[in-house]
């Protein structure tokens, strides 16, 4: 459906952990090729979080740096939203405890979302859709995940960590949402039980049958309600499970490089599920100048994809150095774990007593 308006993104930000682990510390436990993944999916390192992060650790720093760029009252903010797949409690919700660090709270509605890797995007759509409403002034919507993979599994490679947070409003936007779309369909490439501890996938099913056409389909649909092509848009950014996967994707929807690749934060990111595609726009918004138009498509498994289009605006100027940018944090101040440190900071490892 379209949705057409100067509502939009007043606030962003971003937060990426400083640990990582390199494909190769991964592969060598294991007895694989390393090479495969870089040369077939375009991986080489990934975020991990420290033991005492989570998606609601996360989120609040993420959401705090969104704040600032907007330079409201957090007091002012009517509703907040959380995506993803990792949340810290079966039966409590992450969104409360942060809005309550905002000090967003009491007068706030609050809810966690889940659908997988496009968690995020779903609850940025309900935020703008309440602001749009006008049942509330501002709206933030989060993704974030401390993915994680089996010992020895193909995710294990890709499965990252990392938060995506905007503020919806009316005022000072600094990007509008011009158009929205969605695809979804019942396709179980990807699954997780109730005390399941990993993930499961269709292996390859998660590819063309799930992710690409549900990304195309959704990108088709986006340019349709728009009625644009992709040499109008600055920039496009997808959702990133790997390198490979949205390259792909944005040249079968028309795209050529210099568009896609300023959000491809993949390959050295890894993959942060229901933040993947929004960190990518956090990437984007860092560096964008009024006027710029970007095209968003994210992809969840089970499986659907949403997508917007946004319009730069002025109050762009001089926001991206209010707060850490996303670049900086992906490529300064790491710290490297090998496979035993990282087991651990993932609880692998379980200590006598099986805690």
């Amino acid at each position: 459906m379209a949705q057409e308006g100067k509502i939009g993104i007043v606030g962003y930000g971003s937060y990426i952990p400083r640990y990582r682990i390199k494909l190769e510390e991964i592969a060598k436990v294991w007895g694989a090729d390393a090479g495969a993944y870089k040369r077939g999916l375009m991986l080489y390192e990934k975020s991990v979080p420290a033991p005492d992060q989570d998606v609601i650790t996360m989120s609040v720093e993420a959401a705090r740096r969104a704040v600032v760029r907007a330079d409201i009252d957090p007091a002012r903010i009517g509703a907040l939203y959380i995506g993803s797949e990792s949340h810290p409690y079966a039966v409590k919700p992450s969104g409360t405890v942060v809005a309550e660090a905002l000090g967003a709270t009491p007068d706030c509605r609050c809810a966690d979302f889940e659908f997988a890797c496009k968690a995020g995007t779903e609850a940025m759509f309900v935020a703008y859709s309440e602001v749009k409403a006008g049942v509330v002034t501002y709206a933030m919507g989060i993704g974030a995940d401390t993915s994680q993979g089996a010992p020895g599994d193909a995710l294990e490679y890709s499965a990252s960590a990392g938060a995506a947070a905007f503020l919806l409003g009316k005022k000072d936007v600094l990007a509008t949402v011009d158009f929205t779309a969605a695809f979804m369909t019942d396709t179980p490439d990807f699954w997780r039980r109730e005390h399941a501890f990993y993930p499961s996938h269709g292996s390859r099913f998660t590819g063309d049958p799930a992710y690409f056409k549900h990304t195309l389909g959704a990108g088709r649909k986006l340019f349709e309600v728009s009625k644009t092509k992709p040499e109008d848009f600055r920039f496009a950014v997808f959702h990133q499970p790997n390198g490979k996967f949205p390259s792909r994707a944005a040249e079968l929807l028309g795209f050529n490089k210099k568009q896609y690749e300023t959000g491809l934060l993949s390959p050295w990111l890894g993959n942060t599920y229901s933040g993947a595609s929004p960190m990518g726009l956090t990437a984007i918004l860092d560096v964008a100048k009024p006027g710029d138009r970007i095209f968003m498509v994210s992809f969840g498994s089970g499986a659907g994809s949403d997508g917007f289009v946004f319009t730069v605006t002025d109050a762009i100027k001089g926001k991206a150095k209010m707060a850490p940018q996303t670049r900086p944090q992906l490529d300064e101040n790491k710290f490297y774990l090998d496979y035993g440190q990282y087991a651990k900071f993932r609880g692998k490892i379980l200590m006598a007593g099986g805690s």
